[in-house]
Parts: C-alpha cells; structure tokens; sequence
C-alpha cells in the first residue's frame, strides 16, 4: 500500500522527536540516580565520620562482619509440676500459746520510703513533633530529632540493622541519654525501672516494632548494658545478659552468656537468630531485676480493707497503696524468687497495715502472735492458680498480693514472710517443692521440720488454711523440698 509521502516525513519527525525526548529523559534519569546514589553514599560516609562516640566507630565494623547463627531456648518453668487447683483446709483449733510476749512497734524503712516525686520538675512544655512518653503516673517530653525518627530497619537483615546504628549514632541521643540517667536516679529505678522507661520512648517514637527494638538496643548500649540484636525472619530480636535466670523467657547463648528476649513470647519466639559476638564497647552491665528500695512514683493512692474470720472472730485491716507502683510491678517478668523474696513493702502501706494488726497482736504470747499472721495470710484471699488468674505463671510482690483478691502458694510465702520477719524479726525461708512453695520459721516451736545448714526450721504453710505452725499438707510431710529460698534479714 502506498504511504502519503507527507504523512512519512510527519510521522518519522515525530518518532525522532519523541526518541530524542527518550534519550533525554532516559539520560536525565541515570544521571539522576546517579547523583542521587552519589547523594547517599555522600551522607553514609558523613554519617559514618560524624559518630558522636569513637566506640561507634569500631562497633560498626564488628556489624558488617559475618554473623552467626544461635538457637534458641527456653528457660524452665518455675514450677516442675502444676500447682493443686483446690487445696482442702485444716479443721479450725487453737494456735498453742507461748512464748514472750509480742508488743509491736511501727518503724520506717528507708527503701521502702513514701513517694515525694514532683512532676513538674520534669513536664517541660511539649511541642508538635515532641514525644511524651506516660511513666507510672508522670508524663514525660522528648524532643527527639527527625534524624533518629529516619532511621529505619532497612533491609530487614543484617544490612539494616547496621543501616539504622548508621542513622542513630550521628543524631542527637545525648540529651536523651543523660535524662534518662538523671530520671533513673531521681525515680531511684532499678534495672527493670530503666528498661521499662526505654522500652516507653522507644514505642512512643517509632510505630514499627522493629525500629523500636533497634533504638531500645542502641540507648542500653549507650547506658552500658550488655544487649544484643538478632535478626530471625526479617525481624528484629532484642537480646538483653542476665546472670540470673528469667523463666520462660527466650534465651540465646552467645560467647558463653545468656541472653534474653524479653520483648518474645515464648510461644510464638523465633527458634533462632543470627547475631554477632562481640559486645558494644564499655556495655557491660547485666540485666538485675533485684528490687532492694522501690521507685518513686507519682502517688495514685487507693484504700482497701481486708478480713478474715477465726473460730467465730472477724478482723479487719485498714490500709492504703499507690497503683502506680503496682502497676509497675505487674510488669515484672517471671524473675528468680529471691527478688520477690527480699523486696521491700512501700513504708506508708508497711505502717498502716502493722498499726491494724497492732491492735490485735500486742500483748499476745510470740507463738500466737504468729499464728495469728500466718491465719491472715492463708483467709484473707481466694485461692487461684497464676495461669487462672493471669492467663500466665505470675509471682507477686508482697504489696501485690495485698491488693489483688485472689493468689496462689508463693504470694502468699512472699507476703507472709515479710509480715513475719518485720515483725518479729525472726529468720524465715522459702521451701519450694515441685508445685508448692511454703515457709519455715527459724523458733523453737514442734511440727514438722526441714532441715537447712544444720539448722532446723519449723513449717508454716500460708496457703493451707487454718494450719498452725507446724502443720505441713499432707501431701508434702515425707516429701523433701526441691529447693529454699534464703530471705535477707532486715
């Protein structure tokens, strides 16, 4: 078919022009990416030379380098065996009575000290872009700048954890560091305190779990906590050395250290991880959940009353505590039991509680007196399995097991226990079997015994209702204890 000849000519002038604008865009487009590959190498290299610490430096190489892999486990349940659902109680009798006589005096105690924390010497006024992050009763404001709120988890692998320490450790961290160690000592917070506190700005700053973890990771490291981050699944694993163990937790042994995922569930934790060696330079500090003198908090202070009655007698005790340190302390992990053990009570609840029972127990024979507190601490309560009540194993402070109605074997040991040896000032243990935990006093009083250190301590059993001193379940009479809890003298 024969072509118009000036319909060729349009039609070829057309193409050309259109092939030229190609070539230019095409052209136009390379020397873009270009320049702007040029661009981003140009701010790695400056973000690489503007380290705020030399550490980073040499920390940013032991990131580029292979790393390995590291299974996981998870660490043993506190209970071998499954707690009793139903425990039958004793038949009602009189507690023998003997011994001196009890007059109880209502002391402080410095680390359990009532709250005199002032928000407002920390508020500072917020802005648009600010985080505030809320804090057991205090709000807190973090000017934290676009630099850190950029850094991102990209690619998600071992190439974007280096990526984002890249982005974080040229920005503006210091201030946010230093705060966070005044507040630590200010609020008296205890390692649990802190990670809680860097756990909160982290969440409140970036949305993605990943860059959450990631910057909680690089502020331990600068606060001198042995962390790690693993990457599993093109996700991010925060790894934190404890010496202690933390039960049912993920745990990843690496140069010969745990470490573990608390931010994990069990459950749904990846099987492993790839991660590296080395540690963040001077970052040496494990993770101690101890918690030897309690926060300051701001108050939220709640009443409550508690009664129980004894062969035909109900007593009542009065007594108030602040929920945002039960709040904090319903956070806890299912640490070893010496925490929970060697914890102190808030001195305002402390004095309050003991000015109760005061009425009661001044001027009675010692063996009475504590048998009257073992009688409180096994009726005052419903009894309820942890995984019943909290879907989970939950040991209790003994403040907690104040303010919740029901509980199980080892809150009440704890709660009883801190009862018995501030008033009385007598010697008492945990004694754990394979799915109980009771106590035993260190007096001269008969019943059933354990044996620790060449020294005989006598059974008290908080959780079995209405047993004297003395009295072990019968389940438990021939059964040795799998272990004791020592609890510190006050």
């Amino acid at each position: 078919m024969l072509q118009n000849r000036d319909g060729e000519v349009k039609l070829f002038n057309l193409f050309g022009l259109f092939s030229t604008f190609l070539f230019v865009l095409l052209g136009f487009s390379a020397l873009e990416a270009k320049d702007s590959f040029k661009e981003f190498k140009k701010s790695q290299t400056e973000s690489f030379k503007t380290y705020k610490d030399e550490n980073d430096n040499a920390f940013r190489s032991y990131l580029k380098q292979q790393w390995e892999s590291y299974s996981a486990s998870v660490s043993s349940p506190l209970y071998e065996k499954p707690k009793p659902i139903d425990i039958a109680p004793a038949p009602a009798h009189e507690a023998p009575s003997v011994g001196p006589k009890v007059n109880i005096i209502v002391d402080k105690q410095g680390n359990g000290a009532i709250n005199e924390l002032k928000d407002e010497s920390f508020v500072k006024t917020s802005k648009a872009d600010d985080v505030v992050v809320e804090f057991y009763g205090s709000k807190f404001v973090y000017a934290i700048s676009q630099n850190i709120k950029k850094a991102n988890f990209y690619p998600n692998n071992q190439a974007g954890v280096a990526n984002f320490f890249d982005a974080i450790a040229s920005s503006e961290y210091e201030d946010m560091v230093l705060d966070i160690q005044e507040k630590a000592k200010d609020m008296r917070l205890n390692d649990w305190g802190v990670y809680m506190l860097v756990t909160k700005i982290a969440n409140a700053t970036f949305s993605d779990e990943n860059n959450a973890k990631l910057f909680s990771w690089f502020i331990f490291n600068k606060l001198g906590y042995a962390v790690k981050v693993g990457v599993a699944k093109n996700r991010v694993v925060l790894m934190h050395y404890a010496t202690k163990s933390i039960y049912s937790t993920p745990t990843y042994t690496i140069a010969n250290k745990k470490y573990y995922a608390l931010w994990e569930s069990a459950k749904e934790s990846p099987k492993g991880v790839v991660s590296y060696k080395q540690e963040y330079p001077n970052a040496i500090k494990e993770l101690d959940l101890s918690l030897e003198i309690l926060p300051k908090f701001q108050e939220k202070r709640e009443k409550k009353e508690l009664k129980f009655s004894n062969l035909g007698t109900t007593y009542a005790f009065s007594f108030s505590y602040n929920k945002n340190l039960i709040d904090f302390m319903a956070s806890y992990p299912q640490a070893d039991y010496e925490v929970f053990f060697n914890a102190p009570m808030e001195d305002i609840t402390y004095q309050e509680l003991a000015n109760s029972f005061k009425e009661y127990l001044n001027g009675k024979k010692s063996s009475e007196a504590i048998n009257f507190v073992l009688h409180f601490v096994q009726n005052s309560f419903d009894y309820q399995q942890d995984n019943e009540h909290f879907s989970r194993e939950k040991v209790m402070f003994a403040e907690e097991t104040l303010f919740y109605e029901r509980s199980d074997c080892e809150d009440r040991a704890v709660l009883f226990s801190y009862l018995v040896k501030r008033f009385f000032g007598i010697s008492v243990v945990g004694v754990k079997y394979d799915d109980h935990m009771a106590t035993a006093l260190y007096i001269p009083l008969d019943g059933d015994k354990v044996e620790i250190k060449s020294k005989e301590f006598i059974i008290a059993d908080p959780t079995y209702k209405n047993a004297s001193v003395g009295m072990s379940m019968p389940k438990y009479k021939s059964i040795k204890p799998k272990s004791y809890i020592m609890v510190k003298n006050s």
